[in-house]
């Protein structure tokens, strides 16, 4: 298939046949277009593909620029080849030459990169001691050995562990068989459970039988839960019934929007009936049973209890409470004594003690034993009126004859705060009594008058020019 760069620009009949010769090929009509090597072109290989750019255009049809050439196929290195670690260059070299490390001598890096120990005086200047340099190896891994995460490792290595391992379970297995040799106990079920609970590699000789484990099976099987009846034979567990006599906690309210019970768990976390004392009622709610009696200083204890194992300490309220109980006592007194001592040294140290002195409850909380008795208009008839608490700023302080403070009266036309007394809205003026007021209705309503003849001539302005413009339209 000749192309269009190849034989220049067509004329229209020209591009006519070649069309035409295409359309032949892809029929079968027409044998196909042949290359330079005598390989036929398959026609229905696209423009884009069949086409050469201008850069690798031969003149003739041909697919070669879509092919690798031959002889320039890419020499990838071996999959198991990897850097020479640690490895030196032949003899190092008997004086420094330029260029080198002034460290170690090597020739292969600089000081800021060396890796040998940083010398008082370095074989720039000494002449001395020169490493021999480093083989630097630079290879182009392939596709396969980029991703294999084994690469460059030595099996060898794991020969190690396997050695440290083996010791390491002789060793073991020698330590057991003396524990078991020093057990003075004749009996066999005593030496079994001794070298069960070693661990470590099943013996035959010591290690749990399966009728030994069968029979442990079946007594423990034999046993019922507490609060539930077990069938060993179907494991089928059944809960025991509520006493009959008891009041569901879904039947003390039947209002639907009361508290919600859980069908599934069987709990109602807030009190059925609300109007009702949580200490009068039959039922508070599961809420209010969790946080009453000792079940907060349970909750307390079992916390100690987790805290405590998980640092080592054997405190199981299961299998001992009393000594639980008493290590939680003991950890409280020592937490007093401890907290009591660093607020002892604190205080030593920056003082400050008479401020934790705390006033009597009846003068933190104001109560008092003073009886008082009032009016229905608010005045004291027996006893004495308690003091008002007086502040540090200057209270009832009149200045510029005025007898009101600032801000007691309010300017509504204005919006302006003022003096109740002379209703001036300006501030720390004289006070002119009943004449200021006078004068300032006086000048209010002076104002108001003005402001609505001035209103008035605006709407007769407005009305003048809508009649003039009426008069001129006609």
């Amino acid at each position: 298939m000749a192309t269009s760069s190849a034989i220049g620009k067509l004329s229209r009949e020209e591009y006519r046949r070649q069309k035409d010769l295409d359309a032949a090929r892809k029929a079968g009509t027409a044998p196909a277009a042949v290359d330079a090597e005598g390989k036929a072109i398959n026609p229905h290989i696209p423009q884009y593909i069949s086409q050469a750019p201008w850069y690798l255009d031969t003149g003739a049809p041909s697919l070669a620029h879509q092919r690798r050439p031959e002889g320039e196929a890419e020499v990838k290195d071996d999959i198991n080849q990897w850097y020479a670690r640690g490895q030196r260059a032949g003899p190092a070299a008997t004086k420094f030459r330029k260029g080198a490390c002034e460290n170690c001598g090597a020739m292969t890096h600089k000081r800021a990169d060396c890796l040998e120990r940083p010398r008082k005086k370095g074989a720039k200047f000494t002449g001395k001691d020169i490493m021999p340099d480093e083989i630097i190896q630079t290879f182009d891994s392939g596709y396969d050995a980029k991703r294999d995460r084994w690469n460059g490792y030595d099996p060898s290595e794991h020969k190690k562990i396997m050695d440290e391992y083996t010791a390491l379970e002789a060793a073991r297995q020698k330590l057991r068989e003396e524990e078991i040799d020093n057990q003075t106990t004749t009996d066999l079920a005593a030496v079994k459970k001794l070298a069960k609970a070693s661990g470590g590699e099943k013996d035959p000789d010591f290690g749990s039988s399966d009728e030994d484990d069968e029979d442990e099976e079946k007594y423990a099987d034999a046993a019922d839960a507490v609060g539930q009846k077990l069938d060993t034979k179907t494991r089928i567990t059944v809960r025991n019934l509520r006493i009959r006599e008891d009041t569901a906690k879904y039947l003390i309210n039947l209002d639907p929007e009361s508290a919600y019970y859980d069908p599934k768990t069987r709990s109602m976390r807030d009190a059925p009936d609300k109007s009702v004392r949580p200490e009068d009622s039959k039922f508070a709610g599961d809420n209010f049973l969790r946080m009453s009696g000792d079940a907060v200083a349970a909750q307390k204890l079992q916390v100690f209890a987790w805290q405590a194992s998980e640092k080592g300490n054997d405190v199981d309220l299961h299998a001992n409470p009393t000594a639980g109980e008493v290590y939680h006592q003991e950890y409280l007194q020592k937490q007093e004594k401890t907290k009591a001592a660093s607020q002892v040294s604190i205080l030593d140290r920056y003082g400050g003690g008479e401020y934790l002195k705390k006033p009597p409850k009846e003068l933190l909380m104001g109560q008092t034993e003073a009886y008082v008795e009032y009016s229905r208009s608010g005045q004291v008839i027996k006893g004495k009126e308690r003091a008002k608490a007086k502040s540090k700023y200057q209270e009832d302080l009149y200045i510029n004859n005025h007898t009101q403070v600032w801000g007691s009266w309010y300017n509504t036309s204005n919006r302006q705060w003022g003096y109740a007394c002379c209703h001036s809205t300006t501030h720390a003026s004289y006070c002119t009594g009943e004449a200021g007021i006078a004068a300032a209705e006086a000048s209010s309503h002076a104002m108001m008058l003005k402001m609505e003849k001035a209103r008035v001539e605006e709407q007769k302005k407005a009305e003048a020019a809508a009649s003039a413009k009426d008069l001129h339209k006609h």
